[in-house]
C-alpha cells in the first residue's frame, strides 16, 4: 500500500513537471518526451519495484508479534518451562528436566494446532468443541447430534489430498449392527468387531478382517477415597479373588491375555518388575476377613456401554464381575451403567464410590503413556495417588537409555503391585472390519486410522465406530471416540507412521533437541493454510499448547476443563491456583 501511494506521487509531480516545461515554449523537448517519459517509467518501476518487495517483508515482518506461555520457574514440578515463538516458523520449548519421549507425545492429537485468533474468538470452549479449525485433509461439515458427523475434502490442503470428497463418521454401540450395516454395504469400515464375528468376517469374500496391534488393557479400578478402598488389604485381596483367565477365555477373541502387568510386555520396560497375584480365592476371602469384612460388602460396578478393543461385550463383562466378586469374595455389587462422557468425567477425576470398569489403548509406544497417564502425582482417578509409584516414574522418565531406567521401572511395577490401585485384568486382541472393495484400509498401531487415505470407489466414504464424540476439542479429551475425528481435521507438530510407532514431521518440518534434551526447536512448515483461510504459523502453537498446559491461561476452559493429556503427560498444569 505504500509502495502505491509512492508511485502515484512520483507520476503527479512528474505530469506537473511536463506542463511547467510545455507552457515554457520548449518544442524540441515536447517532440522527445515520450521517449524520456517510457525511459523514466520504467526506469523507476526497475527500481521502485524491489523496494516495494523489501517494504512488504519489513512490513510482515514487523506484523508477526511472537507469543510465549511459561511458568513462574520449574518449581511446579512440571516438564515444560515455556514455549516460544522466536519468529513466524520457529517454535523452542523449553524443559525443566529432558524427556526421551517428547517426539511421541506432540505427535498425538491432543497435542494438535488450531488458529490462536479462533481459539480466542471461542474463548477456548462454545463452539470449537463442536467444529474445530485445523489444517488436515478434512474439515467438520456438519455434527448432526445423535446420528453422524460429516466431513468434505479441504482442497487447501497442504499434502496429498483426501481420496474421498465426504467421509461420514457414525456410530454404533452394538457390535452386531456395526456389522450388519458392513454387510448390507451402508458401512465401508467399522470397528471393533465382535469376538464371535471374527470367523464370520474372514469366511466372508466381500469383507475383510483387519486385526489391531495397539497394545491394551483393561483394568478394575477402585478410588481409595470411599470406604473399604481405603483398606490396601481389602485392594489386595479383590487382585486375588477375581479370575481373570476365565474372563479372558469366555469374553475375549483369540490373542488376548491376562495381564500380569498393567503395560503390556510389548512396550519396553513395560513388564519389569514381579508379576500380578495368582487367582486365589481362599487366600483373598482370609485377607479380606483380616481386613474386616468376613461377610464381605455391598458396592457397585460401574461402567459405559461402549465397545473396545480391551473391552469387548461391556455389559456381559460388567455382570461377570458381578458374579465373581458375590462367589469368591461375598461381595455384593450392583451394576450401573452411565453413559459414556459423564462416566469418563466421574471415573477420571475420582468421583466413583465402587468398581468400575475401563481401559487403556496406547497413544504412543513409550512406558510413560501407561504408567506416567495412570499413576502421577496429578492424576486423582484412584483417589490419592501413591508416592512409592509416582516418585519412580517422576525419575525414570528422564532416562533415555531404557537399560538405566529399567531398574526404576521395576520398583515402579512393584509398588503398583503392593498398593493396588487397580486390577489389571486383559490385554485384548482386536480387529476392525471393511468391504473388501475399500482400497488402502489398515489399522494403525497407535493413533487412528486416517479417513484420508482410504479409497471407496465412490464419492463418500462411511466409517462406523462404537460410540459418539464427547466433544471435538481434544485439547480436552482423552476417549478415543473422540480423539479418531479429532484426528481428520487437526493435526499435530509430528505424526505417527500408518505401519509403527516412528515419528514423523507433520506442521513441523523438523524438530531438534540440545544435548541434554532440554530445549527443542521445532521448524514449522511453510504454506500452511487453517480451513478458516488463515495461515500457520509458530504463534498458532504456543495458543494451542498454552489453552493446554496453562492453567491461568483465558482459554483454559475446553469441555470438562481437566486437560489430562496436558497434566499427566507433562508432569502438571503450570501457573495452577494453590489450593
Amino acid at each position: 500500500m505504500k509502495s502505491t501511494r509512492k508511485w502515484t506521487i512520483l507520476t503527479v509531480m512528474f505530469l506537473l513537471l511536463s506542463l511547467f516545461i510545455v507552457a515554457c515554449g520548449g518544442g524540441a523537448a515536447t517532440e522527445e518526451e515520450p521517449a524520456a517519459d517510457d525511459s523514466a517509467a520504467t526506469e523507476e518501476e526497475a527500481m521502485d519495484e524491489p523496494a516495494a518487495e523489501e517494504e512488504t517483508a519489513a512490513e510482515e515482518e514487523m506484523a508477526f508479534e511472537p507469543m510465549s506461555v511459561a511458568a513462574a520457574s520449574c518449581d511446579y514440578g512440571g516438564k515444560i518451562s515455556s514455549i516460544e515463538a522466536v519468529d513466524e516458523y520457529t517454535v523452542v520449548f523449553n524443559l525443566c528436566k529432558p524427556d526421551p519421549a517428547f517426539l511421541a507425545k506432540i505427535a498425538f492429537t491432543p497435542f494438535g494446532i488450531q488458529p490462536s485468533e479462533y481459539i480466542a474468538s471461542t474463548g477456548g470452549t462454545g463452539d470449537i468443541l463442536e467444529k474445530p479449525i485445523g489444517t488436515g485433509p478434512y474439515m467438520v461439515d456438519e455434527w448432526v447430534r445423535g446420528d453422524s458427523i460429516i466431513y468434505k475434502r479441504f482442497d487447501g490442503y497442504w499434502g496429498e489430498p483426501a481420496i474421498a470428497e465426504t467421509a461420514v463418521l457414525r456410530w454404533s454401540t452394538e457390535g452386531a449392527a456395526r456389522l450388519l450395516e458392513l454387510q448390507a454395504g451402508t458401512a465401508d469400515y467399522i470397528t471393533n468387531v465382535s469376538p464371535d464375528d471374527f470367523e464370520a468376517v474372514e469366511a466372508d469374500p466381500n469383507l475383510q478382517l483387519l486385526p489391531s496391534a495397539n497394545p491394551n488393557v483393561l483394568y478394575l479400578a477402585m478410588t481409595n477415597t470411599f470406604e473399604p478402598f481405603d483398606n490396601q488389604m481389602v485392594r489386595q485381596a479383590i487382585a486375588m479373588g477375581i479370575d481373570r483367565q476365565r474372563i479372558v477365555d469366555n469374553f475375549y477373541p483369540a490373542g488376548s491375555t491376562v495381564a500380569d502387568y498393567f503395560t503390556p510386555c510389548s512396550i519396553p520396560n513395560g513388564c519389569a518388575g514381579d508379576v500380578w497375584y495368582d487367582f486365589d480365592p481362599e487366600a483373598a476371602r482370609q485377607l479380606l476377613a483380616d481386613a474386616g469384612y468376613p461377610d464381605g460388602f455391598e458396592t457397585s460396578i460401574f461402567y459405559r456401554d461402549v465397545f473396545r478393543g480391551y473391552l469387548p461385550e461391556p455389559g456381559l463383562v460388567a455382570v461377570e464381575f458381578q458374579t465373581q466378586l458375590r462367589e469368591n469374595l461375598g461381595i455384593e455389587a450392583e451394576v450401573v451403567v452411565m453413559e459414556s462422557g459423564a462416566f469418563i468425567d466421574e471415573s477420571t477425576n475420582g468421583r466413583l464410590d465402587g468398581f468400575y470398569l475401563l481401559g487403556w489403548g496406547a497413544d504412543y509406544p513409550h512406558v510413560t503413556n501407561f504408567l506416567d497417564f495412570h499413576f502421577s502425582s496429578e492424576n486423582p482417578q484412584f483417589g490419592n495417588p501413591f508416592p512409592e509409584i509416582y516418585e519412580k516414574l517422576l525419575e525414570a522418565s528422564t532416562i533415555a537409555d531404557l537399560a538405566t531406567a529399567e531398574p526404576l521401572y521395576v520398583e515402579a511395577n512393584n509398588a503398583i503391585r503392593e498398593l493396588v490401585p487397580m486390577v489389571p485384568i486383559a490385554h485384548g486382541a482386536s480387529a476392525d472390519a471393511a468391504l473388501a472393495s475399500l482400497g488402502g484400509a489398515y489399522v494403525p498401531p497407535f493413533g487412528a486410522t486416517n479417513f484420508a487415505l482410504l479409497d471407496p470407489g465412490k464419492d463418500t466414504l462411511v466409517f462406523v465406530q462404537n460410540a459418539e464424540p464427547i466433544s471435538l476439542y481434544c485439547t480436552d479429551e482423552t476417549d478415543g471416540e473422540s480423539l479418531r475425528p479429532c484426528q481428520q481435521v487437526v493435526e499435530t507438530l509430528y505424526d505417527y507412521k500408518t505401519d509403527s510407532g516412528d515419528t514423523v514431521p507433520a506442521l513441523a518440518t523438523d524438530c531438534s533437541s540440545n544435548a541434554d534434551s532440554t530445549v527443542w526447536t521445532c521448524t514449522l512448515r511453510e504454506g500452511v493454510t487453517f480451513h478458516d483461510g488463515s495461515h500457520f504459523d509458530a504463534n498458532d502453537v504456543v495458543a494451542s499448547w498454552a489453552a493446554g498446559i496453562d492453567a491461568s491461561n483465558p482459554y483454559h476452559v475446553g469441555n470438562t476443563g481437566a486437560f489430562e493429556y496436558y497434566s499427566y503427560l507433562w508432569d502438571g498444569l503450570m501457573n495452577a491456583p494453590e489450593e
